[in-house]
């Protein structure tokens, strides 16, 4: 049986993509972004996270967690009145593919 650092590659990346789309907020955050660009500000105000008991630190979160599974990017920055540029993210895949098979490695 496989522990922590020694699973092969294919479970680590179905364990990141698994770890990062656990939560129904970050797909709601992907469904936000869709095939376009949204700043932060974009999508906490569309999803109406502050609403729902969110912060935008919280959001931040949730991004970080997609940003670091490969899921999302950031696009750009969009200046901000006396603060720091804001981000603005796009989905970087649009699908996930899971091997299954572990690849044969060739012998040359």
């Amino acid at each position: 049986m496989y522990q922590g650092q020694n699973l092969p590659e294919r479970m680590k990346n179905i364990r990141k993509y698994i770890q990062a789309l656990h939560c129904p907020t970050r797909w709601d955050i992907i469904d936000c972004i869709g095939t376009g660009q949204k700043s932060s500000k974009e999508i906490y105000e569309e999803l109406k996270l502050g609403e729902a008991g969110l912060t935008f630190a919280g959001l931040y979160y949730h991004l970080s967690a997609l940003k670091r599974a490969g899921i999302i990017e950031a696009a750009s920055y969009k200046e901000t009145k006396g603060g720091a540029p804001e981000k603005v993210w796009k989905l970087k895949i649009k699908e996930i593919v899971i091997e299954l098979l572990e690849k044969k490695k060739e012998v040359k």
